[in-house]
C-alpha cells in the first residue's frame, strides 16, 4: 500500500508541473543536505534512499561557455534544466518526504567564468535563468556557490545579486517562497574580505539572503588543522560578521544563518602538489560537529560529497568517488543527519 501510494504520488508531480504546491512545501529551519554530484551517473532518488539523506543539495548549475546566459547540469547541452532531467528523481525524493537544493557555480565554474553571473552580463537574463530553475523543479532553495575567481569579479557579484532581488521579487508575487544560500569559504577564523563583499553588496542590492554556508575546509595555508575545531571558530567568526551585517538581529537567529560544510575523510589540499599537512575530517569530527550544530541551532550542515561516502581508498587524499579513510558507506550520512 504504501509502495503504491508513492508510485501515485511521483506520477502525479511529474505529470503536471507546478504539483509540488511550492507554496506549501518548504525546507526545515534547521536541515542537513549534503552535495550531490549530478556530474556523475548515480540516481540522487537511489542516493538518498540508501544513504537515509532526504535532502540532496545538487550541484551544479553552470553555462557551457563564457558569454552564454543559459545554465545546464554541469553546462552540458545533453542535461539541460528540463524536468526530463531529474524531474523524476526529485519526485520521487519528494514522495518520500524529501527535497533538493539546485547549486549554481562550484569551483570548475568559478575558476573558468562559467558561473552564470561571471558568463552573463544581463541582470534579467540572469533572472530568468533562476526563475527557469525555480519553476521548472518546484524548488524552494537556491544555493550559489562562489569561490576561486568569481569572488573577486566584483561585476559578477553585484549582477548576481541583482538577479537575486529579481528573482525574490518575482517569486513573493507567484506566493513562491525562496530561499538563497550563499556557499563561501573561509579561514579557521571567518570570511575574508571578498566573501564578506559578496554579502554586502547583497545587502546594496537587496537581495535577502537565508543562509551563509561556510567551506570549513582546503584552507591553503601550510598549516596543521584540527578540522572540528577550526569549524566551530570559523562559524563563531561568521556569526561576529553577520552581527555588523545584521545589527538588528539576535544571537538566536544569526545562528540559523549560518551553514557549514565539510569535506569528509581526506581533503583535496595537498592531493594537487601542495605542501602542508593533509587535512582529514573524521568519523569522530563528524560526530563532534553533528552535536555541536544541534546545540547551536544552525541552519544547514552538509559536506562534500555523497558519492565519496564510502571507505572504497582507504590512504588516497581528495578522491572523488571515496573518503581515503576506513569507514562503512554512506557512514558520515548517517552519523551527521542526526544533528536535527
Amino acid at each position: 500500500m504504501r509502495l503504491l501510494a508513492a508510485t501515485v504520488a511521483v506520477a502525479a508531480i511529474v505529470a503536471t508541473p507546478g504539483a509540488a504546491n511550492a507554496g506549501c512545501r518548504t525546507l526545515p529551519g534547521h536541515v542537513f543536505a549534503p552535495y550531490f554530484q549530478t556530474y556523475t551517473d548515480a540516481d540522487p532518488a537511489a542516493v538518498s534512499q540508501a544513504s537515509g539523506a532526504r535532502y540532496l543539495t545538487m550541484a551544479f548549475l553552470q553555462t557551457q561557455t563564457t558569454g552564454s546566459c543559459d545554465v545546464l547540469w554541469n553546462g552540458n547541452p545533453a542535461t539541460p534544466v528540463d524536468r526530463s532531467v531529474y524531474g523524476r528523481e526529485i519526485a520521487r525524493i519528494r514522495a518520500t518526504g524529501g527535497d533538493v537544493v539546485p547549486s549554481f557555480g562550484g569551483y570548475s565554474a568559478d575558476s573558468t567564468a562559467t558561473e552564470i553571473a561571471d558568463s552573463c552580463t544581463d541582470v534579467g537574463k540572469i533572472a530568468a535563468a533562476y526563475e527557469r530553475v525555480v519553476s521548472t523543479y518546484d524548488v524552494t532553495r537556491l544555493d550559489m556557490d562562489i569561490e576561486d575567481v568569481s569572488l573577486d569579479n566584483t561585476a559578477a557579484i553585484d549582477r548576481r545579486n541583482q538577479a537575486i532581488h529579481l528573482v525574490q521579487r518575482w517569486a513573493a508575487r507567484q506566493h513562491r517562497p525562496l530561499q538563497i544560500v550563499y556557499t563561501l569559504p573561509t579561514t579557521p577564523a571567518g570570511l575574508e574580505p571578498n566573501a564578506i563583499n559578496v554579502l554586502t553588496s547583497a545587502l546594496r542590492y537587496g537581495a535577502r539572503v537565508d543562509i551563509v554556508n561556510i567551506m570549513t575546509f582546503d584552507y591553503y595555508d601550510d598549516q596543521p588543522h584540527d578540522m572540528a575545531a577550526d569549524t566551530k571558530t570559523a562559524a563563531n567568526g561568521l556569526v561576529g560578521t553577520l552581527r555588523t551585517l545584521y545589527p538588528q538581529r539576535d544571537a538566536r537567529d544569526l545562528w540559523a544563518m549560518v551553514g557549514i560544510t565539510e569535506m569528509i575523510g581526506i581533503d583535496d589540499y595537498g592531493s594537487g602538489g601542495e605542501t602542508g599537512p593533509l587535512e582529514v575530517f573524521t568519523l569522530a569530527d563528524a560526530r563532534d560537529i553533528t552535536r555541536w550544530a544541534g546545540t547551536h541551532g544552525i541552519g544547514e550542515l552538509s559536506f562534500w560529497a555523497l558519492g565519496r561516502d564510502n571507505g572504497g581508498c582507504p590512504g588516497t587524499p581528495g578522491a572523488d568517488d571515496c573518503s581515503g579513510v576506513a569507514q562503512a558507506p554512506y557512514q558520515f550520512t548517517s552519523l551527521m543527519k542526526r544533528a536535527f
